[in-house]
């Protein structure tokens, strides 16, 4: 049987994957619009762009991503996922409530990835970078 938390976990890969190999070089999504979302196209959730599109820095080889979103009970994030333009998951880390939705991934080489953030309200959000 699969649980509620399992079901979000792989819809997010699923959909991380498909934004992967999908999203245009400016994370431009209007194909999508209403089931991805960015910090310039947060469609229906405008106002919400700058608590749930993930950010990006990095240092190295390493991408630390953080979404400053409140966590409670009842509105969270979920999980961040890494992936590269390719469409291949290079990284993921899953949040309960009580946790920092904030991760650090390695990346393998140069190159283009997308962040993405999931929030179990306001749905799944992508951020592009560059190393």
């Amino acid at each position: 049987m699969t649980t509620r938390r399992q079901f979000l976990a792989g819809a997010a890969v699923m959909a991380a994957g498909v934004a992967a190999t999908a999203i245009p070089a400016k994370a431009e999504v209007p194909q999508f619009a209403g089931v991805i979302f960015t910090e310039a196209q947060p469609g229906y959730w405008a106002g919400k762009e700058k608590t749930h599109a993930p950010q990006v820095t990095v240092e190295g080889m390493t991408a630390t991503v953080l979404t400053p979103h409140g966590m409670s009970d009842k509105h969270f994030i979920v999980r961040h996922t890494i992936v590269a333009a390719d469409g291949s998951v290079i990284g993921a880390q899953a949040f309960m409530p009580a946790d920092s939705p904030l991760s650090t991934i390695t990346l393998p080489g140069k190159g283009t990835y997308y962040a993405t953030s999931f929030c179990n309200l306001h749905d799944l959000w992508v951020t592009e970078f560059s190393v």
